[in-house]
């Protein structure tokens, strides 16, 4: 992210679809295949990828998402090759290193989702530091799973409350999200894939589980502003009914226009 005069970034404001989504979970894949394309090396597409990253949190911005969650390293990538996994621990501390100053001068609150147990120690000290440097910002909350597996957050979460001594009976929806990584966020609305697949990929299990979903054949380096604006667009023209169903009443002052509202099945 820039800082930009107040005129400018007015100047240039994209319209935003509304209603807009609070908390907005992208599924960042297509990395390896656009380098492919290239004739590069998989990890050019991820250094593509983490460049492009800043650019969408600015976008997020302007369009008035208050959390992006992005999924930038799952528990099942440690089966890639290890050249890979290392390049890819590497991008991140160089990451951390390099842009964390200008997250934080933007007002950028970073949280991270996942366990830092099986990380280089050095890097999860990076981590820890990014953490503390942003939680007093407010702009936006950008959400990293790294590390991160939905089934594995669960599971962690259930550990927690057994090992707390939490009688069943006391264990709710609610208790439990309390036990998440990041108990505090609200639940995505809008969770976004990119690269042409049709899966969640264990992303956010728990807390999208009445989340909308866009998914898009574009590869996640070239996912642009324009790119996030047809996604939001589809969100805002989505009727979300939360397992209730639709009841359509006569609007007393136009009989040609129902009113609508939800009722629970």
């Amino acid at each position: 992210m820039t800082s930009q005069p107040a005129e400018q970034r007015a100047a240039h404001k994209p319209t935003n679809p509304t209603p807009t989504p609070r908390h907005v979970g992208i599924i960042m894949d297509g990395n390896g295949r656009w380098a492919q394309n290239r004739g590069l090396p998989r990890l050019a597409g991820h250094r593509a990828g983490v460049d492009n990253i800043k650019r969408i949190l600015e976008s997020s911005v302007e369009f008035g998402v208050e959390v992006l969650s992005i999924y930038a390293f799952s528990t099942e990538n440690w089966r890639r090759p290890p050249d890979e996994v290392t390049g890819l621990m590497r991008l991140l501390g160089l990451t951390i290193q390099r842009q964390l100053g200008d997250l934080n001068r933007n007002g950028v609150k970073i949280v991270h989702s996942g366990r830092l147990e099986g990380i280089e120690p050095s890097l999860q000290r990076q981590v820890r530091n990014a953490l503390e440097v942003t939680k007093n910002n407010s702009r936006i909350v950008l959400n990293v799973a790294f590390n991160y597996g939905g089934r594995a957050e669960i599971l962690d979460a259930m550990r927690r409350i057994m090992q707390e001594g939490i009688p069943p009976e006391a264990v709710t929806e609610e208790l439990l999200s309390h036990y998440l990584y990041v108990a505090d966020l609200p639940d995505p609305d809008l969770i976004i894939r990119t690269g042409g697949e049709w899966r969640l990929s264990n992303f956010l299990l728990w807390q999208a589980a009445y989340a909308e979903y866009y998914q898009t054949p574009t590869y996640w380096p070239d996912f642009n502003e324009d790119e996030l604006r047809r996604a939001l667009e589809a969100y805002a023209g989505r009727q979300r009914r939360f397992g209730g169903v639709v009841a359509q009443t006569i609007n007393p002052g136009n009989s040609q226009s129902p009113a609508t509202s939800v009722a629970q099945a």
